[in-house]
Parts: C-alpha cells; sequence; structure tokens
C-alpha cells in the first residue's frame, strides 16, 4: 500500500514551450514518439487525429492547441504520453517529456488566480520551482469534450 501513496505524489513532467506541466504518474501507461496520424474528418478542433499503435487506434489530443497556447516555433519531433480513459486510448502531444518529480502533497498550491484561464480550468493545482510554476493536469478534466453536456 505504501507504493501507492507514493505514486500519488509522482508527476511525469512534460513541456510545451518553455511552460512545464505535471502528470500524475498513475494515469500514465506509456510515452511515445508519435508517427503517422491520420486525421479525423469533422472531430473536435483539440484532436490532431488517430494512429495505430500495437494494434491499438489511439485518438492524439493536441494539448497545446487543447491548452490555448499559439503555434509552436517549428518543433517537430512530439511526444505523446498514451492514457486511458473509458476504455478508450488518448496520446496527449507536448513538445518534450522530462523527468519524473515526486513531492508532497503539502507542496501542492492552489492555481494561482492570474493564471492562464485555459490552463486553471484543466489543473490540479501547481508546484513551486525555481524555474517557475509546474502546473499539475487533471487528465480527466483535459479529456472531457462535452460529454457532460450531450449526456
Amino acid at each position: 500500500m505504501s507504493r501507492v501513496a507514493a505514486v500519488g505524489n509522482e508527476y511525469v513532467t512534460v513541456m510545451i514551450g518553455s511552460q512545464m506541466f505535471g502528470i500524475a504518474i498513475g494515469l500514465v501507461n506509456e510515452i511515445f514518439k508519435p508517427e503517422r496520424l491520420t486525421p479525423v474528418p469533422l472531430s473536435h478542433p483539440d484532436i490532431a487525429g488517430v494512429l495505430n499503435l500495437r494494434g491499438r487506434i489511439v485518438t492524439m489530443i493536441d494539448c497545446r492547441r487543447r491548452l490555448g497556447i499559439a503555434a509552436g516555433d517549428g518543433v517537430q519531433d512530439h511526444m505523446a504520453v498514451g492514457v486511458e480513459r473509458d476504455g478508450d486510448h488518448y496520446g496527449l502531444l507536448f513538445d518534450g517529456a522530462g523527468e519524473v518529480l515526486r513531492f508532497s502533497q503539502e507542496q501542492i498550491e492552489p492555481p494561482p488566480v492570474n493564471l492562464d484561464p485555459h490552463w486553471k480550468k484543466v489543473s490540479k493545482g501547481v508546484f513551486r520551482m525555481e524555474s517557475g510554476l509546474l502546473v499539475l493536469l487533471d487528465v480527466s478534466i483535459l479529456l472531457d469534450f462535452g460529454r457532460k453536456a450531450a449526456a
């Protein structure tokens, strides 16, 4: 049971531009380099496409667009964080992936009032680092494309 407690405070770091975000490691199935995305006509604008990853169809989410961040400066080699929700597989596209950080629950602060509204909506909190804020993403909200509204 102590392993579960430790994992709850570990986050995989991902980057968009110079901004670092964190995803709870317990939600991450894998980190991979996406290749050959197939566009999905009439899909939500934040969906970059789909790909076949070892026999699974994975819906790729453009996190730059989802988080309201302007188009990148030519980043070609994206990294994807594989997650699962309700039996569906998703790849969250970022400019890069970094290390795993561990910190205590007490070090997580609520999102500051001046945090970008797009980020605040999908944030579980922030962790203050010397280099800036690590915005902790709530993956369930990030993947909510209006399911509740449709229900």
